[in-house]
């Protein structure tokens, strides 16, 4: 019964994401892009994801190794095992309910919202410096995080195949929700053959991704342009701005790998 209401819930959401309508700016914006990028050589375009890909790889494997993340994981066995004492590594979390390890996971949620909430109002009230390290401290936290969701549904988020995946589902997730929809159905085809995720030689990010770093871009402007309003010394409107964008993209993307590693744990359990 658990599976079964969680997949509900999968596809509830699902079709909610699928019927977003675009509006007439995301049109004439998806437009744009096309047209601009169509200008680039292909060589330089894909010089230029290559390296956004590596930056990626690198800040997950960084992340992988803290003591920090080994701590969490560390964390997650624990309370996993006052549910059951046998388990003994993250594989073992399988053999626990749909419930209890999204009760897992959702702590891990948690955790990223309000981090991602008091790093944006900090970056808000901050200088440029502190403008400048934005982006690579949002893509640190919610990689972070997905490694974490990850583990909690029992996936060894060490394995090669896993961290690909782990980051496809990052891209993904911070996708427009307008490109989600396509995106969540080409993940699925995905791991059904897991050997062919490696085999794949497509990069991470592409044109659509740019949406992204273009958001922060406009972030950014309205932060510094309100800078200067302050309240009793601080810049309130900066603060809020900061952190709200900030929470909203971390909701945005740990629910996506949420339901990704609830509906994919579902799955292999079927096809047991």
């Amino acid at each position: 019964m658990g599976e079964e209401r969680v997949l509900r819930e999968i596809d509830r959401w699902v079709n909610e994401m699928s019927s977003y309508e675009l509006n007439d700016f995301e049109k004439l914006y998806d437009e744009w892009m096309i047209q601009y990028f169509s200008k680039f050589p292909e060589s330089i375009k894909k010089s230029f994801f290559e390296s956004i890909d590596q930056w990626f790889l690198f800040t997950y494997t960084f992340l992988q190794n803290t003591n920090s993340q080994t701590e969490a994981t560390q964390r997650i066995l624990q309370i996993a095992r006052t549910y059951d004492e046998n388990i003994e590594r993250i594989e073992d979390l399988q053999e626990l309910s749909i419930e209890k390890l999204t009760y897992l996971a959702d702590q891990q949620v948690a955790k990223n919202r309000v981090y991602s909430f008091a790093q944006g109002g900090i970056t808000g009230a901050g200088g440029f410096l502190l403008l400048a390290a934005d982006l690579p401290l949002i893509v640190a936290l919610n990689l972070r995080s997905i490694q974490l969701i990850g583990s909690s549904f029992g996936y060894n988020l060490n394995n090669p195949i896993e961290m690909l995946i782990a980051l496809k589902v990052f891209h993904a997730g911070s996708l427009p929700k307008r490109l989600q929809g396509a995106a969540w159905e080409d993940l699925k085809e995905q791991v059904k053959e897991l050997e062919s995720v490696m085999k794949n030689k497509d990069l991470l990010t592409d044109e659509t991704w740019l949406n992204q770093p273009i958001r922060q871009l406009f972030k950014t402007l309205f932060i510094v342009g309100f800078r200067k309003k302050l309240f009793q010394g601080i810049p309130l409107v900066s603060v809020g701005i900061g952190a709200a964008y900030n929470y909203k993209l971390a909701k945005q993307l740990t629910d996506f790998a949420k339901r990704f590693y609830q509906y994919r744990l579902i799955q292999d359990r079927q096809s047991q």
